[in-house]
């Protein structure tokens, strides 16, 4: 390049300086515009000037120099300072690579000044940023700052620099400027010697969260630097945190206590640059200090979380510890690692495995939050993709819908519920997931069961929004019910049944509060309404806070009369769910108050509006629902592609209708629907035409007038099904006619006459239907039926039927066989014994003496084991069928008042003693109905006495189920006292306490108890009255301890009803009541206070105490007491048979079994195992008698099995009592080999059966017969003492072994045979 000659101009040194062609002097003389004129030529001549100008270069060398004095690196203007720095870039670049700068401290002053010269860049709009730009292209392409690293405090420099390139950079400079940014300090990084710390925080200080939300474009640039220099600045990263985690020096950085932030955003920009850094903070995990452990697993939780970290699978060894602190002592850490799994599910689902183990004990973790986020984590990645969580991880949720806390319940159960609509509902990812969650809506409507109002309030809501959505088109939102009915388990069908009951019981309260509004103002009106009141708030959440605010609300009803009818309309049978939603919101509207947000008065009257709301169920849903069965049983409907059969569909369909009939009734009347029932009743599945018969039953009030072409067409199919169809739908078509035609009588003469005629005992597979028929008539009509049913009684039912053995059972030595197995002529029997019970309920008197014949007759088959015409042609499950039949026939006719007056004490006592026969399947359904009719107030109180004798049930689950129907009918009888005030005067037969006297004398006449001072026999009195007095005596309500204490010193001062001058019975009387009155008093420091009044004794029992005759004896020593309260228990079994002579002595130990004394510690409100639900479908089927609707009761299948013991998990306080008090002291050692009436192989012989050498059973209630001459066995037999005592159950026998309790915690299992266990029962723990 050719220059025109220079203008020489002498400088301050001497030396001449050479300024460019046209370029003056520049002086200090001179002003600030003509500087940067004369600044701008010179600026242009190096920018034309190449490293080759060796002429020009020396030429300029004084000019570069001169350049470099304080004059323009110190200039006040702006313009000249960029000026001479774009001249310094320039002539550095020129001398590369020797600077003309020799004097270090003037390197540094022109690095400084070209450093703080770069703060232009930051305005882009400024009109010099060309020049910043090209002066910060200059230096990065040159790399002008790596002079800098001779000179000592080079780090200066560069730390200035680094700062102010940090600084400058924003959104609005272009890729161009970032690069050169990142050359210039990426050469310094990487040709330097090292990177220092103040450096390295130059860097590291932009990628802390603070900064970083002030500049992004300062955090990209750090990002992009880092990746560069990755290799080069490692090992200066690793020092930093080596200082800071494992030496504990934090004073080397500022950035000390941010470690952690950095730590994360390092690894998310290059894991390498943590390489060394990882094995420390693996001793940073294992940290004494547990806030510093939290800390480490925060960022942990981000590292192994993040989407594309491979770091789990890379540093094995950190991420087996990090998994450690799931288990952590220190609860913040176990919830943190807690809340980690979510992110790690959803981004790593190949790591589900290692944190399944560690989610599952943190299910059950002490810590309520803890097993709250278990759920959250679980659902929110199940929310995100199904595929995300295994079963196992599912299960974790299933199990916590038990948990102890109300919030960790509801958190499951929602989650749940909001899967199931995801998935199942909506079908969002096919067949396979629907699937893979099909059995929540099973498991959410089992928690009905509960017992807590919330979680049937929230089942409810679930239903309504997530099960069946009722904001869906009606058509839509009927077949979800139709289908979602259809494939429901049996007992999730029960909970959704008993919802529906619930529902319509409250709204059925609501309407009766109505009514009463009605009523003028009076002081019955006002307690009834109060009662009323009360009623509904126990169904609401929180009843006692619900009280006040129902109470408010009533007030408000009787003051706004347009509110009372809104609620009218609302609760009324003809509501539409469309007006259902209206009235809800219009009462809502009236009763919000805009100046108080959080109103839990409405809030309340909303949870009373959504339970009584039809928001389901109306005429047009009832007619879509009858749509649909209509289609499958026309085959066109979608059943198959729904899961269901159309046979399933059909079923289920009428089921639901029937159920829906109960609560509905008047949303059936139609003509469409009525003849779609019609329809369903020629079909020949029995079931369904059953079901439709009920269904006309309910609702068909107004067919006679409204639909003669029904009725017509109706009458003649319901007495061909009063004739000849099944038992069950014989019965329904009876109450049918009863119920909905006006002349009935006619109907139903035309229907007695013919059957009472056509009875012939000699076809017994024909006589069940008739006799069903014809006991239902007579109860229903008894004026126009009782007297014909007579004759029918005495010479057909009693005389040719009952006593006469037409046929011979078989011989199998089973005690118990399934329905389809029993012989038509012992069905025929048991139906005609309910039939002579119905034809008294019906008459409802005893004047022809009817009923004492009967009772007769009933106490016989009890004395004679079921064999009435002890002819032995009867086989022994025949046998134990109609044992269950007579005892469950008194049962009944104790239910109407005039007969219970004339039931004896012995036959009393005949029928409690069914509740320890020695058939499994007898005691479990006598159980059952004895509770369902307790539990309904029919049964007199001394029945509740017969509970008692459970506890010589050799079956733990038995004595389980015996105890919760106890605690259940304590509970309804107080509760039903406090609820009605008018109930004090019924106190003798109401109040539990007053179940004692019966209890001791139903022991004293216990034909076991035959030695009043033998230890064993005083012992078992001693469990029986336990068994009993440990329910009663819970609480000391209204001090009823000393009650129960004075009731049984009353009792000494009385005599023996049933025996008054017999000294023996009036002997065990009183030792039944010393023995009770041991118990009392060792169990109760409260019963020695005063009675708070003098207990009534029943007459019927106990006579009236003598005025001069005084029983202070002790009837038991003082080392007897002490054995029977500290002593071991027995180790045999003391369950005795029934239906023995109660004057009979001696029994035959009763071995307890070991499959009987298994069973695990969990709630029996759980969810059941498969195959346990199969199980107890089939023994359902076997003894055809349905569970309890008011106290549901789980059939569980036990076998024996070795369980480990469930480690660090809680259990419910009230399950733990439940726990702890079925044992009752009752440890016995001895077990037998199986359980009773169960799993014997075919080729294995009853020993009891067919053994010569086995006692003979005297028959019961009579003496027995002198046996004939005959084999050598009969006279070994005749040798032996008669035995009362359950005989040891056949192992040969199908003993359900199995669970039934309602609400009832099952018994810990033990197994003492070690036998391997083939089934395992699946335990739902609660928290």
């Amino acid at each position: 390049m050719d220059f025109p000659a220079a203008q020489p101009k002498p400088a301050a040194d001497g030396k001449i300086i050479y300024y460019p062609p046209g370029v003056k002097e520049i002086t200090d003389k001179i002003t600030n515009d003509e500087v940067v004129k004369r600044l701008k030529m010179v600026v242009k001549t190096f920018m034309d000037m190449d490293q080759d100008s060796e002429d020009e270069k020396q030429q300029y060398l004084p000019l570069a120099l001169h350049l470099a004095s304080e004059f323009f690196l110190r200039n006040p203007n702006k313009d000249v300072r960029l000026l001479v720095a774009c001249c310094l870039a320039d002539i550095f670049r020129i001398y590369a690579p020797e600077a003309p700068y020799t004097s270090h401290d003037k390197l540094k002053d022109i690095f400084l000044f070209i450093t703080r010269q770069l703060k232009g860049l930051e305005d882009t709009k400024s009109p010099q940023f060309n020049r910043y730009f090209y002066l910060l292209e200059n230096l990065a392409w040159v790399k002008s700052y790596n002079i800098c690293f001779e000179l000592e405090d080079c780090n200066e420099i560069f730390i200035q620099l680094f700062r102010t390139l940090f600084s400058v950079i924003n959104n609005s400079h272009n890729q161009k400027v970032q690069m050169h940014m990142l050359d210039l300090m990426s050469s310094i990084i990487m040709e330097g010697d090292g990177v220092t710390q103040e450096l390295l925080d130059s860097i590291l200080i932009n990628l802390i969260p603070a900064h970083k939300n002030l500049n992004k474009q300062a955090f990209d640039l750090a990002k992009v630097l880092l990746k560069r220099t990755v290799q080069t600045i490692e090992p200066c990263i690793a020092n930093f945190f080596n200082q800071v985690l494992v030496l504990g020096k934090s004073s080397v950085s500022d950035l000390s206590e941010h470690v952690f932030d950095l730590i994360q955003e390092l690894f998310a920009i290059d894991p390498h640059l943590l390489l060394s850094v990882m094995p420390q903070l693996e001793f940073k995990l294992k940290s004494n200090d547990g806030e510093e452990r939290l800390a480490v697993v925060r960022l942990l939780a981000k590292l192994f979380g993040s989407k594309d970290s491979d770091l789990a699978t890379q540093n094995r060894p950190l991420w087996q510890c990090f998994l450690g602190r799931f288990n952590d002592i220190h609860v913040p850490v176990r919830l943190e690692s807690v809340k980690f799994a979510s992110h790690c599910l959803m981004n790593h689902p190949d790591l589900a495995k290692d944190l399944t183990e560690y989610l599952k004990v943190r299910s059950h973790d002490p810590e309520e939050a803890i097993r709250h986020d278990v759920i959250v984590t679980i659902i929110t990645a199940g929310k995100r993709d199904l595929s995300l969580v295994n079963d196992q991880l599912l299960g974790f949720v299933r199990e916590r819908t038990l948990d102890k806390r109300w919030r960790v319940r509801k958190e499951a159960m929602m989650g749940l519920a909001q899967l199931y609509k995801k998935y199942c509902l909506h079908a969002e990812a096919g067949k396979d997931a629907a699937e893979k969650v099909s059995w929540i809506k099973d498991k959410l409507l089992h928690i009905y069961y509960q017992n807590s109002i919330d979680d049937k309030l929230l089942v409810e809501k679930i239903f309504a929004q997530y099960l069946v959505p009722h904001n869906l088109e009606t058509e839509e939102r009927m077949k979800c019910l139709y289908y979602l009915y259809a494939s429901l388990d049996p007992n999730a069908v029960k909970a959704l049944n008993e919802m529906w009951k619930c529902q319509n019981m409250l709204r059925s309260h609501v309407r009766e509060l109505l009514d009463l509004h009605k009523q003028p103002t009076s002081e019955a009106n006002s307690a009834a309404m109060f009662g009323k009141l009360m009623t509904i708030a126990k169904n609401l959440p929180d009843p006692g806070k619900a009280q006040d605010f129902v109470k408010k609300f009533n007030q408000v009803l009787g003051d706004d009369e347009k509110l009372r009818s809104q609620l009218e309309l609302l609760i009324s049978p003809t509501c539409s769910c469309k007006q259902a939603d209206v009235c809800v919101r219009e009462i809502a509207r009236k009763l919000a108050n805009p100046k108080q947000p959080t109103n839990p008065f409405l809030e309340m009257v909303k949870f009373l509006l959504e339970r009584i709301a039809p928001v389901h169920i109306d005429s047009e849903a009832i007619s879509a629902l009858v749509k649909l069965m209509n289609k499958s049983i026309e085959g066109t409907a979608d059943d198959e592609e729904e899961g269901v059969s159309p046979d399933t569909a059909i079923r289920a369909g009428l089921e639901l209708l029937k159920v829906l009939s109960f609560t509905h009734p008047t949303s059936f009347h139609s003509a469409e629907t009525y003849e779609s029932l019609l329809q369903c009743l020629r079909m020949e599945d029995d079931k369904v035409a059953e079901a439709a018969i009920q269904i006309f039953r309910n609702t068909g009030h107004k067919i006679e007038t409204d639909l003669p072409q029904i009725r017509s067409t109706l009458i003649p199919i319901l007495h061909q099904k009063a004739k000849r169809g099944t038992p069950h739908q014989a019965k329904q078509a009876v109450h049918c006619i009863h119920a909905i035609f006006s002349n009935k009588e006619v109907q139903l003469a035309q229907i007695f006459e013919p059957l009472s005629r056509s009875l012939n005992a000699d076809v017994p597979e024909q006589l069940i239907t008739p006799l069903v028929s014809l006991g239902h008539i007579s109860m229903l009509a008894p004026d126009q039926f009782a007297s014909p049913m007579k004759s029918v009684v005495a010479n057909f039912i009693v005389k040719d039927l009952l006593m006469n053995d037409r046929s011979t059972g078989e011989k199998n030595g089973k005690l118990w066989s399934p329905d389809e197995e029993v012989s038509p002529e012992v069905l025929a029997k048991v139906q005609a014994i309910k039939l002579l019970v119905r034809w008294l309920l019906g008459m409802k008197n005893n004047q022809s003496k009817s009923a004492n014949s009967t009772l007769r007759l009933l106490s016989a088959m009890l004395v004679s084991e079921g064999d009435l015409t002890e002819q032995k042609r009867i086989s022994k499950s025949d046998m134990s069928r109609l044992r269950l039949a007579a005892g469950s026939a008194i049962m009944k006719l104790a239910q109407e008042p005039c007969y219970h007056e004339i039931i004896t004490p012995e036959q009393f006592q005949l029928c409690a003693l069914v509740i320890n026969d020695e058939c499994y399947q007898v005691r479990q359904i006598f159980a059952q109905k004895l509770h369902k009719a307790l539990v309904k107030l029919l049964l007199p109180l001394e029945y509740m006495a017969i509970f008692a004798l459970c506890a010589k049930d050799p079956v733990k689950e038995r004595r389980a189920h015996a105890r919760q129907c106890l605690l259940k009918n304590i509970s309804i009888r107080r509760e039903y006292i406090k609820q009605n005030p008018m109930a004090n005067e019924k106190l003798l037969s109401l109040l539990p306490e007053y179940v004692v006297p019966y209890m001791i004398h139903l022991l004293a006449h216990d034909p076991d108890f035959t030695k009043p001072q033998d230890i064993d026999q005083l012992r078992d009195v001693k469990e029986c009255l336990w068994f009993m007095l440990e329910v009663l005596m819970t609480k000391n309500e209204n001090n009823s301890h000393a009650f129960m204490k004075k009731m049984a010193e009353n009792i000494k001062l009385t005599r023996d009803a049933q025996s008054p001058d017999e000294p023996k019975a009036n002997e065990k009387l009183y030792t039944v009541c010393d023995v009770a009155l041991c118990v009392i008093n060792s169990k109760s420091a409260l019963c020695n206070a005063d009675s708070p009044k003098d207990p009534v004794l029943p007459t019927k029992f106990f006579t009236q105490p003598e005025k001069d005759f005084c029983n202070d004896r002790n009837y038991i020593s003082e080392e007897t007491r002490v054995v029977l309260l500290t002593g071991k228990p027995k180790p045999t079994g003391v369950l005795g048979t029934v239906n023995k002579p109660l004057s009979a002595t001696g029994r035959r130990p009763y071995i307890r079994t070991t499959g009987s004394e298994t069973g695990s510690n969990i709630s029996v409100n759980s969810e059941l195992s498969s195959s346990a639900g199969n199980r107890s479908s089939s023994d359902i089927s076997e003894t055809g008698v349905s569970e309890n609707d008011e106290n549901p009761v789980r059939i569980i299948s036990v076998t024996p099995a070795k369980t480990e013991p469930v480690k660090n998990k809680e259990i419910n306080s009230d399950q733990a009592t439940q726990g702890n008090s079925t044992e009752r002291g009752k440890k016995r050692t001895a077990t037998a080999s199986g359980t009773e009436n169960i799993h014997q192989k075919p080729e294995e012989k009853n020993v009891d059966e067919t053994g010569p050498s086995l006692a003979a059973k005297t028959r019961r209630g009579r003496p027995a017969k002198p046996e004939p001459q005959g084999t050598t066995a009969k006279n070994e037999e005749t040798n032996k003492p008669p035995v009362r005592g359950r005989k040891r159950a056949a192992v040969s026998q199908e003993s359900p072994g199995s669970l039934e309790a309602g609400n009832a915690k099952a018994p810990k299992q033990q197994d003492t045979t070690k036998k391997p266990a083939a089934t395992q029962r699946q335990i739902d723990l609660q928290r």
